[in-house]
């Protein structure tokens, strides 16, 4: 029988990535004969009333047998859930991929190796600096010093500092944004790898590399390659996926002083045109044979 799916996108967001994203996934799905449909978060509302919980769609016949939420908005992917609905990935993966913070909490607690992290205290108005954090910071990591937001993507909410002023500086502009002090690893300036992992494999991976940026991410001017990362390397790719309970993921790893790698993000909606670009990998397709190999083991 032939499995109907959702893929859930956002399009308040500028640029094509994003429905190019969702349209992979749609085209990987009527390739196995499973036919997808493309919403916009905006066109599915959660609807909650005492004894009647419900989505809302136009011309909705009947509720979808899988759903890929491509999108960060967790409130509908619970409300999906809720009705019964497998989703790809759940909302609680999707809320702690997005929140850095809590994504290197799960990762310490399955001892999985991340950069030494101290998290900023939350604020609720933009106060003076102290001092005392930034001196503690600097005994633990020394600089240069990432700053790095909880919230952020393609690099952007990303800081490396040089000076106490430079960092004291950089947290008054944060203002009460939740951030952490991290320790650079100095050894991965402008490289890094990218491993997508699917279920219980990395099913492609690329190295990326910046010439004049500590960041490689290709959005803001890195290169990329195809990798065939190691054991150990996708060994730590899958735990860190599954440490944050997704079912897929686009895994980022930075290399140390002695090359062992050190998980740097778990993006659980990490786009896949690009890594397409690179290897000629179609992750896309290795998604949908999951979810419904996934779905049809629990019918």
């Amino acid at each position: 029988m032939h499995k109907n799916g959702w893929i859930i996108y956002n399009d308040s967001l500028p640029g094509n990535k994003f429905i190019d994203f969702a349209e992979w996934i749609q085209s990987a799905a009527e390739q196995k004969g499973s036919k997808a449909t493309i919403f916009s978060n905006r066109d599915v509302l959660a609807y909650i009333a005492k004894n009647n919980s419900q989505i809302l769609v136009d011309h909705l016949q009947m509720l979808p047998d899988y759903v890929v939420f491509t999108d960060k908005d967790i409130y509908l992917a619970k409300q999906l859930e809720l009705l019964g609905i497998p989703v790809f990935n759940q909302s609680e993966a999707i809320r702690i991929s997005d929140d850095k913070i809590a994504t290197y909490q799960k990762l310490a607690a399955v001892n999985l190796p991340i950069p030494r992290t101290i998290i900023y205290p939350k604020t609720f108005f933009a106060t003076e600096v102290k001092k005392t954090i930034i001196q503690s910071a600097v005994e633990a990591f020394g600089f240069p010093m990432i700053v790095k937001e909880a919230f952020g993507s393609f690099g952007e909410q990303v800081y490396l500092v040089h000076t106490d002023q430079e960092l004291s500086t950089k947290i008054e502009t944060l203002g009460t944004n939740p951030f952490m002090l991290q320790e650079f690893i100095t050894s991965s300036y402008g490289v890094d790898l990218r491993l997508h992992v699917v279920g219980d494999q990395v099913v492609a991976a690329m190295k990326r590399q910046s010439a004049n940026d500590f960041r490689a991410n290709v959005t803001a001017g890195g290169t990329m390659e195809a990798y065939q990362p190691n054991d150990i390397e996708q060994e730590l790719a899958i735990k860190a996926t599954k440490a944050i309970g997704a079912d897929f993921a686009g895994v980022d790893l930075l290399l140390g002083p002695d090359q062992n790698p050190i998980v740097c993000e778990v993006n659980s909606n990490a786009h896949i045109h690009n890594l397409y670009d690179c290897t000629g990998i179609n992750v896309a397709d290795f998604m949908i044979d999951y979810i419904l190999h996934t779905i049809s083991g629990s019918d």
